[in-house]
C-alpha cells in the first residue's frame, strides 16, 4: 500500500513538471559553441543539478525524463531550439543520457547529507554529480557519435569544466536558500551521518 496521499502525490507531480519547465527556460539563454565544437554550452546543466539538490533523487530524476520525454516527441526544449528524436543520435547524447542519472546522484547525495543543507558540502556533490559524472558520459557520447578518440574528448569536454564548477556553485547557493525556506525537503541528519561527512 502507497505511502503517498493524493495530496502528497499531486505536490510531486506539479514539482516534477515545475522542474522540468525551469529546465526548459535555462534552455532558452543562447547557447555558446567554444572554437566551433559540436557540444553547445548550455545552462541546462544547471537546472539538472537543481532538480537533484531541491527534490531529491527520485523527483529530480522524474522532472529530467519529463523533460527528455517532452524533446524526444519533438517539443524544442534543448538550447538552440532543438528537439526530436534526432539529438539523441547528435553528439551530445552522453550529456543528455547523464542529465537524469546526474539529477538523481546528486539527489542522492544530497539526501544523505540531510538538513541543514552545508554550502561547502553542496558544493562538492553538486560537482561529483553535475561536473565530473556528466561530463565522462558527455565524453563517452562524443567518443561514440562524434567519432573522436578518447583524448580528443576529453579536450572538447574542456571547455565546459569552467562554468560547470561556477554552475555547481550557484546551485549549491540556490539549494541552500530553498532548503532553509522549506527544511522538510531533506531529512534530518542523524548523528552517524554527521560523523561520516566530516
Amino acid at each position: 500500500m502507497s505511502n503517498h496521499s493524493p495530496a502528497s502525490t499531486g505536490r510531486d507531480l506539479a514539482q516534477i513538471a515545475t522542474f522540468a519547465g525551469i529546465i526548459a527556460v535555462l534552455g532558452l539563454i543562447p547557447a555558446i559553441a567554444p572554437f566551433g565544437g559540436a557540444v553547445p554550452i548550455t545552462a541546462q546543466s544547471l537546472g539538472v543539478m537543481l532538480a537533484g539538490a531541491v527534490l531529491g533523487p527520485r523527483r529530480g530524476g522524474l522532472a529530467v525524463l519529463l523533460l527528455l520525454a517532452l524533446v524526444a516527441i519533438g517539443l524544442p526544449l534543448l538550447a538552440g531550439g532543438r528537439g526530436g528524436l534526432g539529438v539523441f543520435a547528435s553528439p551530445t547524447v552522453g550529456y543528455l543520457v547523464g542529465f537524469p542519472i546526474a539529477a538523481t546522484v546528486i539527489g542522492v547525495m544530497t539526501r544523505a547529507m540531510g538538513r541543514p543543507y552545508r554550502l561547502a558540502v553542496g558544493i562538492g556533490i553538486n560537482v561529483l554529480g553535475g561536473v565530473l559524472l556528466l561530463n565522462l558520459l558527455g565524453i563517452l557520447g562524443m567518443m561514440l557519435r562524434a567519432d573522436l578518440g578518447a583524448g580528443a574528448a576529453v579536450v572538447a569536454s574542456l571547455p565546459f569544466v569552467p562554468g560547470d564548477l561556477l554552475k555547481a556553485v550557484v546551485c549549491a547557493l540556490v539549494a541552500r536558500g530553498v532548503h532553509a525556506a522549506y527544511p522538510g525537503l531533506l531529512p534530518v541528519r542523524r548523528p552517524e551521518q554527521a560523523d561520516a561527512l566530516v
